[in-house]
């Protein structure tokens, strides 16, 4: 499922394409991708409505939009789920067959393509009221974060994945922070303390300032029309030169060498995820 890098470097691509640009016509052609909500009242509250910015919250795409209809700005979020891609086509091409949500922006339309139909697009703002502070914010500090993680009982991975507690960290940084920080995916929250908290938290904001430099310059297919499709969720692209390797230090790679001691890297099963860690390195 895509995290927060990857989330954000969509966010970046989608701006400067979508910004300023009026939805002539919206089409909703399954009704579960704009839950909660009413497919017909979703189509007469976006349709004329002008997009002014496209930011993210967490793992959510946040569009900022105006419109003669609503007396005050508004808003709409979206969220890939495990499969969904959001990109522009020419106007007149044909839709994707799993195309869930369409907008007609005059020369293009914009497409939410969603094959396994667990994203959204929705008006329904009630997903963000829980959300914690953003890991490469200043609200994001070693005090608040030692303070929730004290409060815990869970081990610290599946602690990491509470959104309430940082926004947009998911299964795999959070398995390369806990690497680069060198601590235990089994080790309780509660004792991840002093120095080790303060390892963590920058271990999460270099990971991902690492993934969304990666991806802001990998060459991606955005509609996966061909074999240089680079959704970039783990791994590296397809097609992209070496040195554009992502590099991910223990993440999907069970049974492969440590890239700093060699030891073979080991993957077992916390709250029903996948954990990936290193047995010798991440001791403490």
């Amino acid at each position: 499922m895509p995290e927060l890098p990857e989330v954000e470097v969509l966010v970046r691509h989608l701006r400067p394409a979508l910004t300023g640009r009026t939805i002539r016509s919206a089409v909703v052609r399954r009704a579960k991708s704009v839950r909660p909500g009413d497919p017909k009242e979703f189509v007469r509250v976006l349709t004329d409505a002008r997009i002014e910015a496209v930011s993210r919250r967490a793992k959510y795409l946040v569009f900022e939009l105006e419109s003669r209809q609503a007396r005050k700005p508004f808003r709409l979020l979206g969220h890939l789920g495990m499969t969904g891609r959001m990109y522009l086509q020419p106007a007149g091409r044909p839709w994707a067959t799993h195309a869930a949500v369409v907008f007609g922006l005059g020369n293009a339309d914009f497409v939410f393509e969603d094959p396994r139909y667990f994203g959204r697009l929705s008006l329904d703002l009630t997903a963000l009221d829980a959300l914690g502070p953003e890991p490469l914010d200043s609200a994001f500090t070693t005090e608040r974060f030692e303070r929730e993680l004290r409060r815990s009982r869970q081990a610290i991975k599946v602690k990491l994945l509470d959104q309430a507690l940082v926004a947009g960290i998911g299964n795999i940084y959070a398995s390369e922070a806990l690497f680069r920080a060198g601590i235990s995916p089994r080790r309780p929250a509660a004792k991840v303390c002093g120095d080790d908290a303060a390892r963590l938290r920058r271990a999460i904001r270099a990971v991902l300032r690492e993934a969304i430099r990666f991806g802001s310059t990998v060459p991606l297919d955005w509609a996966g029309a061909g074999s240089g499709d680079g959704l970039f969720y783990y791994g590296r692209a397809e097609g992209v030169p070496d040195y554009y390797d992502e590099r991910l230090r223990v993440y999907d790679r069970a049974g492969q060498p440590c890239r700093r001691c060699r030891t073979p890297i080991q993957r077992i099963v916390q709250a029903a995820r996948s954990t990936f860690f290193c047995p010798t390195c991440q001791t403490k």
